[in-house]
């Protein structure tokens, strides 16, 4: 249910509001209650006052045979009777509907004695004196009674009132513990773990963030987001590396093949001179020793040749191709090899694929690299099969081949400089080099799955040209690969 922060923020506030609201009502419902007692008490009190003023008079009326003091405490009697009948039901409620029925008939009893004897103080006798003396006795205590009670209520209700601040303020520590676990685990140690984290990639190392949570909320989402990144910056950098690499053995091989290059033409044109002018009259076995020195001499053209093209960091200026057209052009280059190695090349298409924006050279070089790699991998015939398609808003050219595989430990280095699994003698491990060079320089990138016993697949991710723009020819400024791949 509440799998985003925002949403527990939410939660949390909303409970807090009804808290706070709750503790508002509670808090006016008390003071409310106190309020309404202590007027209570009040209006009992007065109660209580007209029945003591009630009783002086008939003292005076006892004691000095007054008749004016019981016309008095008659005005008193009226005043009491009416604050009676307005606290009746709260009386009945504090005292008990017996005992209160019983205090109203000894008041109208004591009322009726007072009114016969206001009217005719001589018929007093001492049983009739005694009998208001008693009535008035109970009275006063019933009402003393009824106040004592009522102070009770009002004391009980304030030790319930001075007990609300100490809950309350428990209850408020409670849910600021609450929220500050909350936030302690859920935002400030997940965002410290990535402050670290972010440091740690600073200084080169990209191990992910371990962290697991069943919530899938921002913190969640925000370091599934770093590590992606930081798995992207781990690829972006190898590749980078990878680039430096190449540039630092481009410029050196470069200064090696210039050199190498006249020595060579030189030796190759001698030989080739004297197979022509003296090649009569040699021995059989010069001849053959001439022979070998021409082979070995366009070898080692053909590797300088791999050296120079390597070496090269020109941009080439690129235009509109179809991609298809270079891969045919291209399968007939190697047409003659493939029969003799009794190996069936095929191209499927899917749909239309767009133009892209290349170099036809370049390319064709590139996919000659592939097909002589598969050609090599399969020496007792098999099959290639060439898929063009789309990716997003690339062109992917998959070449696979069913030949003998390639280890899993050798695929990480298949495209360093100088690498090659072959014999001695048998290739130069630049091939797959340039491949990737002038793929890069095309703005696009190469991956490889292999397996050993049944083949392997290099797939050639190429940008496709944009229809707005491809009336344009464009020069790629600046090389690169895409993210996580090399």
């Amino acid at each position: 249910m509440l799998k985003t922060i925002q949403a527990r923020i939410l939660a949390i506030s909303a409970i807090s509001l009804i808290l706070v609201a709750s503790l508002g009502v509670h808090y006016w419902y008390w003071m409310n209650t106190i309020g309404n007692k202590l007027i209570l008490s009040e209006q009992f009190e007065d109660l209580f006052n007209d029945m003591l003023e009630i009783r002086r008079f008939e003292k005076n009326f006892l004691l000095y045979s007054n008749p004016t003091s019981l016309e008095e405490g008659h005005v008193y009697l009226q005043r009491a009777e009416q604050t009676m009948k307005t606290l009746w039901p709260t009386i009945q409620k504090v005292m008990g509907q017996e005992a209160s029925r019983r205090f109203l008939s000894e008041f109208m009893a004591y009322k009726d004695l007072i009114a016969r004897y206001s009217a005719a103080p001589s018929s007093a006798d001492k049983e009739g004196l005694e009998e208001v003396r008693n009535h008035g006795k109970l009275l006063v205590d019933f009402t003393e009674r009824l106040l004592t009670k009522k102070r009770e209520s009002i004391h009980k209700a304030l030790k319930q009132a001075y007990r609300f601040p100490l809950a309350t303020l428990v209850l408020i520590t409670l849910v600021l513990v609450g929220v500050f676990r909350f936030v302690n685990t859920q935002l400030l140690k997940p965002l410290a773990i990535l402050r670290e984290t972010t440091a740690r990639v600073a200084q080169g190392d990209f191990r992910p963030i371990e962290y697991e949570s069943k919530a899938e909320d921002e913190i969640s989402l925000l370091i599934n987001a770093f590590n992606s990144m930081a798995q992207e910056l781990e690829a972006n950098q190898e590749a980078l590396l990878h680039s430096r690499k190449i540039a630092a053995l481009g410029t050196f091989t470069a200064g090696i093949a210039h050199e190498l290059n006249n020595p060579l033409n030189n030796v190759y044109l001698t030989a080739e001179a004297l197979l022509e002018d003296h090649g009569s009259s040699l021995e059989p076995e010069a001849r053959e020793l001439v022979l070998d020195i021409l082979n070995q001499a366009e070898r080692a053209a053909e590797i300088v040749k791999n050296l120079l093209d390597f070496s090269r960091t020109d941009r080439p200026k690129l235009e509109k191709l179809d991609i298809t057209s270079v891969i045919h052009q291209t399968l007939k280059l190697v047409k003659n090899q493939l029969l003799l190695a009794g190996i069936h090349a095929e191209v499927k298409t899917e749909n239309s694929i767009p133009l892209i924006q290349g170099h036809r050279r370049n390319l064709e070089q590139v996919f000659l690299n592939l097909f002589l790699n598969a050609i090599q991998a399969m020496p007792n015939g098999g099959e290639i099969r060439i898929r063009l398609s789309t990716s997003g808003t690339l062109v992917r050219i998959d070449v696979t081949d069913t030949g003998v595989g390639i280890c899993p430990e050798n695929l990480e280095h298949i495209f360093e400089p100088f690498y090659t699994t072959k014999g001695v003698g048998r290739g130069t491990g630049l091939g797959l080099s340039v491949t990737y060079s002038l793929i890069q320089k095309h703005g696009g990138y190469i991956e490889v799955q292999s397996e050993v016993g049944v083949g392997t697949t290099f797939s050639v991710f190429l940008p496709a040209l944009d229809p707005e723009t491809q009336d344009n020819e464009v020069s790629l400024h600046g090389e690169g690969v895409a993210p996580g791949h090399h």
